[in-house]
């Protein structure tokens, strides 16, 4: 059986990839086929989380093995078989390429076709340029939410930015650096 996926981002809105993987490939083989056609690099952290309906993240398969102290399986990427895991058309998928700033492509199994193998994926369709791999740290610096300390900060619209010094803090200064050890006794 074949699995054709569609591959999607929220970043770019022209931005689309089809890849067919044969259903007995591993998570690795379709990791693969995803960097060759994205031209991300192989050197970073990546994982696949499977999705319910709604892209809520269920079940993370890691591209190399997690040192994790719970009591949850480990499954990684080169172990996993497609089939094993994906079975109907519209299944959901994520794959985490970013983990720093929780950047993901998000993938869908569009078709099933039955009665056919493939012997490596193939990109069936690339549309638009992907997404940077790393962000740039200035951009997400600009998009991220800003500390408004403006004349509302805290709901206190009296506020004023001079109270936030050491003269608002009353007997700080003639509190002794360290505790007298002779008062303990």
């Amino acid at each position: 059986m074949i699995f054709k996926f569609l591959i999607l981002s929220d970043e770019v809105d022209n931005f689309k990839r089809e890849i067919k993987i044969d259903a007995d490939a591993t998570f690795l083989d379709f990791y693969n086929a995803i960097i060759d056609c994205t031209g991300f690099s192989n050197k970073e952290m990546a994982s696949f989380f499977l999705c319910d309906n709604k892209w809520r993240k269920k079940q993370e398969i890691t591209l190399v093995e997690m040192d994790t102290y719970s009591d949850e399986d480990s499954y990684i990427m080169e172990e996993c078989i497609l089939s094993d895991y994906l079975e109907d058309e519209k299944q959901k998928l994520m794959f985490v390429f970013d983990y720093f700033n929780e950047r993901a492509l998000f993938i869908e199994l569009s078709e099933l076709i039955p009665g056919k193998n493939l012997k490596s994926p193939v990109c069936t369709l690339s549309l638009g340029e992907a997404p940077k791999q790393i962000a740039d740290i200035e951009v997400m610096k600009a998009d991220s939410v800003s500390l408004d300390i403006g004349e509302t900060f805290y709901g206190d619209e009296s506020f004023e930015l001079d109270e936030l010094d050491r003269e608002g803090f009353e007997g700080l200064d003639d509190a002794p650096a360290e505790p007298d050890t002779n008062d303990l006794y």
